[in-house]
């Protein structure tokens, strides 16, 4: 069978070197899980290193002549190869309860969804290898101060520890990307349970970055805090000064202001 033409639509980049494909697949640690979920796999160039591993690979592609191709090329893929949106797939289908990790090369359209769905599923992922493009996987390592660091910073961190590993050049895909890529790994932290409400962090760090100009006094005002609250010198603070403990911190003490 003929190679698979990327398709502009699904934001196909082949990766075709295979030092950096083997590179991607052992940047996993392979602890605490023995499945992994491979999203987008294409033609297969990162799943025959992750097929060596003493691990059961899953694929999930939407596109449906790299699932022909797969089915082709790979007969330890059989059965293991999932026709579905990642995004709109219920993930416990195939792979019930039990952990797992997820890998790809991840198409940069979807990259950051797909990050928020691992965060959703993070009781069952305690680890995240993948390419991005180079500044959204940045972003994701990224510290308190700068201006790269945001949402997708603090929620990932939050229970993650996110390590930023190499850069890829564009030159080592069909067809090349405009940009850079750049690979990282999310390791789920010991303890991963937030000592404050999660759901209200997740709205918390969402509503002061969507007005990062402002100081935290100004971008809350919808909590309709206390005005004894509103004198913490936090509120001082712009949010990209925050680092994940205090809005964690934060979070506590609007909970206990009442919202």
């Amino acid at each position: 069978m003929e190679k698979v033409k990327a398709k502009k639509h699904l934001g196909q980049h082949f990766l075709n070197d295979e030092n950096i494909a083997q590179k991607i697949a052992d940047s996993l640690t392979l602890e605490g899980y023995q499945n992994v979920l491979e999203i987008g796999p294409g033609m297969g160039v990162l799943t025959k290193y992750l097929l060596e591993k003493p691990i059961t690979t899953f694929v999930i592609e939407i596109d449906t002549e790299s699932v022909t191709y797969l089915q082709n090329h790979y007969p330890k893929l059989v059965g293991k190869i999932i026709s579905k949106d990642f995004l709109k797939y219920n993930l416990t289908e195939v792979l019930g309860t039990e952990p797992f990790a997820i890998i790809g090369n991840f198409p940069y359209n979807i990259s950051t969804q797909i990050v928020f769905k691992t965060l959703e599923f993070r009781n069952q992922i305690p680890e995240f290898s993948g390419m991005f493009q180079k500044e959204v996987a940045e972003r994701i390592c990224e510290k308190k101060g700068s201006k790269a660091y945001g949402i997708l910073s603090v929620l990932t961190q939050a229970f993650y520890e996110a390590e930023y590993l190499f850069t890829v050049s564009e030159h080592v895909f069909t067809p090349p990307p405009k940009v850079k890529s750049g690979v990282l790994r999310l390791k789920r932290k010991e303890n991963f349970q937030l000592p404050c409400d999660e759901k209200l962090f997740f709205t918390v760090v969402k509503t002061a970055f969507n007005q990062r100009r402002k100081t935290l006094r100004n971008s809350l005002k919808t909590y309709q805090l206390s005005d004894n609250l509103k004198e913490d010198s936090i509120f001082d603070l712009r949010p990209e000064q925050l680092s994940v403990e205090q809005f964690i911190e934060l979070t506590q003490k609007i909970a206990a202001d009442g919202v």
